[in-house]
């Protein structure tokens, strides 16, 4: 299985930018889609977006479309999550996941995905 490493995150004021970053390792990175899921202090974790794995198709939960963009670099084993217009709400630990390339971006359930980074931390000061 391929690891995952995340970083990129931080302390933002609300309205601001971020962009996550998610390398993988020890795998072939066009084999997977790629997603980003968040999980707040005391909640679920949950799916964000999702992007084939040749890149040319992404998914977004709801509350992200229009202030993210999800985007992969197959050359770099990397995948990326700019966030624009960050809120208070968007504070979670950010988490990258790998899933099986055959099965649709759609498929968003944790138990779609086999691999999983150690997640990094985003954090909007209102």
């Amino acid at each position: 299985q391929v690891q995952l490493v995340e970083s990129g995150g931080g302390l933002v004021q609300t309205g601001g930018s971020l962009r996550l970053s998610c390398t993988a390792s020890g795998g072939t990175f066009s084999a997977y889609k790629m997603a980003w899921f968040r999980q707040a202090p005391g909640k679920e974790r949950m799916f964000v977006a999702a992007i084939s794995a040749l890149g040319s198709v992404t998914y977004y939960e709801d509350s992200m479309k229009g202030r993210s963009s999800v985007s992969r670099d197959n050359a770099k084993n990397t995948v990326y999550l700019q966030m624009n217009s960050l809120k208070p709400e968007d504070t979670a630990v950010y988490y990258c996941a790998a899933g099986p390339r055959s099965t649709s971006v759609t498929r968003t359930r944790t138990t779609d995905f086999t691999s999983w980074g150690q997640g990094t931390q985003v954090t909007v000061s209102s």
